[in-house]
């Protein structure tokens, strides 16, 4: 595998960009808190092995991040963005607009979106899409008529389920696990609701009328640090969490996870795709700083590495579900050569 496929215009891009960034001696990354901790292991496996200075791996958000990504080529811009969503065509046309033309996609493997407590909780908790909804939903439906969200605690929802109060915390709507939760499990939830069915009503009104989260209290917008989630959720046994599957899976001894659907989140429910909230992950990079910032192929490399991306490799160990094995060399082909993505749809 090499680093040899390049388009005319990223050739073009990387002479003029050559003398900038080439000041620059780190290798510089920003994105999403989710794939933060599997893009910080490979940074301290490539250190380690190499003795490059390590990358410098900021935790912006997946919206954040693409806007940052997308600002231009030199040395003031980053290298790679993670991205707990694949790229929106709207960041793709910014890309474009400054001058950031030739981007490959990594879509490294897959995470759960989880709910997490406590282990100090003792309940058995085991949620459908459609109680979730209603917990942590703006509007919802009261005495037949969608309306402004009125409980307040988990029994409200469903009898079955503890009298304590409703209390999330979660990502804000720069982070790409914002609009993946709000996809799979608000949207979701909202269309199991015998209201939604019984009026008859399509997709495009549960995009409109049930994105929304909670502003009123019961669910908070933690930022885009999700350790400061699990120690909230160690200060209140009866909060729980939304964050992606690798931070329940580091923080086990402390949190338990939150059952959907009857499923538990781990490696096993989310590759089989039982676990009724995975997604993708992602990486890009951005071509025309390929052979200009110093170690920037070598750290690719690593990235792509058997190693790091194989089932049992060290990402895996951190919590990331491994791609099957023939599209683990697919994706290694694309990204070692360089090729560049298409516009999304």
């Amino acid at each position: 595998m090499s680093f040899t496929k390049f388009s005319v215009s990223a050739l073009a891009l990387l002479a003029v960009s050559a003398t900038a960034a080439a000041a620059r001696d780190e290798i510089r990354i920003v994105g999403s808190s989710t794939v933060f901790p599997y893009t910080q292991a490979v940074a301290e496996q490539f250190a380690n092995i190499t003795g490059a200075p390590s990358p410098i791996v900021e935790s912006t958000g997946t919206g954040g991040g693409m806007k940052i990504f997308c600002g231009g080529i030199g040395e003031q811009h980053p290298d790679i963005t993670g991205a707990s969503r694949a790229m929106k065509a709207s960041e793709y046309e910014l890309c474009q607009s400054n001058g950031v033309t030739e981007v490959s996609e990594a879509l490294i493997g897959f995470d759960g979106l989880s709910m997490a407590i406590s282990r100090a909780n003792e309940f058995a908790w085991d949620l459908t899409l459609a109680e979730i909804y209603l917990a942590l939903g703006a509007q919802v439906p009261v005495d037949g008529e969608w309306a402004d969200n009125p409980y307040t605690t988990w029994d409200q929802i469903n009898p079955d389920l503890p009298a304590v109060e409703i209390l999330a915390y979660g990502p804000p709507p720069t982070s790409g696990t914002r609009d993946a939760w709000v996809e799979l499990a608000m949207h979701g939830g909202c269309e199991e609701l015998p209201f939604v069915h019984a009026g008859g009503f399509d997709g495009d009104w549960v995009k409109e009328n049930c994105s929304r989260m909670r502003t009123d209290g019961p669910f908070v917008e933690a930022g885009e640090n999700d350790n400061l989630i699990v120690q909230r959720l160690e200060a209140d046994p009866n909060a729980m969490g939304i964050f992606g599957y690798s931070f329940l899976f580091e923080n086990l001894d402390k949190l338990k996870g939150v059952l959907i659907e009857g499923v538990e989140p781990n490696t096993d429910t989310i590759a089989s795709k039982s676990y009724p909230v995975s997604r993708p992950l992602f990486f890009y990079v951005k071509n025309a700083h390929r052979g200009v910032i110093p170690n920037l192929n070598a750290f690719i490399e690593e990235y792509m590495s058997d190693d790091a991306l194989e089932a049992g490799g060290y990402l895996s160990e951190r919590g990331l579900v491994a791609l099957a094995d023939d599209r683990r060399v697919e994706l290694q082909d694309a990204v070692l050569n360089g090729d560049a993505m298409t516009a999304p749809e």
